[in-house]
């Protein structure tokens, strides 16, 4: 990811239930990304991204979300190794996509931005 420092600093000047919203809009773009057939370099992109912004901001939260958010982590390392095969295949896609929107869905419940 290019200007890492920037991207980190200018993410750390939000607060955290704007930061937790971002990484939720990551999170969805991912899950909107991977059900297309045809392979694109941003869901890269967005697994990278993400697991960035998960390392910036678990430290900050409560230790219940800062446990789902490494979990979700370890998830997306684990997809972002398997993607070059995976998105070969439309049920793998699917399963990705699927999975992203519920991390998507639960990040931005623990963001809060949705009580207001």
């Amino acid at each position: 990811m290019k200007d890492l420092n920037g991207k980190q600093t200018r993410y750390m000047r939000d607060s955290l239930p704007i930061r937790l919203g971002g990484l939720a809009a990551n999170l969805a773009r991912i899950s909107s990304l991977t059900r297309r057939e045809t392979i694109n370099s941003m869901v890269e992109t967005m697994f990278e991204e993400s697991l960035y912004f998960i390392e910036w901001t678990a430290a900050e939260a409560e230790p219940e979300v800062a446990a789902a958010l490494v979990d979700i982590q370890l998830m997306l390392a684990l997809w972002r190794k398997a993607w070059p095969e995976a998105q070969k295949y439309k049920t793998q896609r699917i399963l990705l996509s699927v999975q992203a929107k519920k991390w998507a869905d639960q990040v931005l419940d623990y963001s809060g931005l949705l009580d207001a």
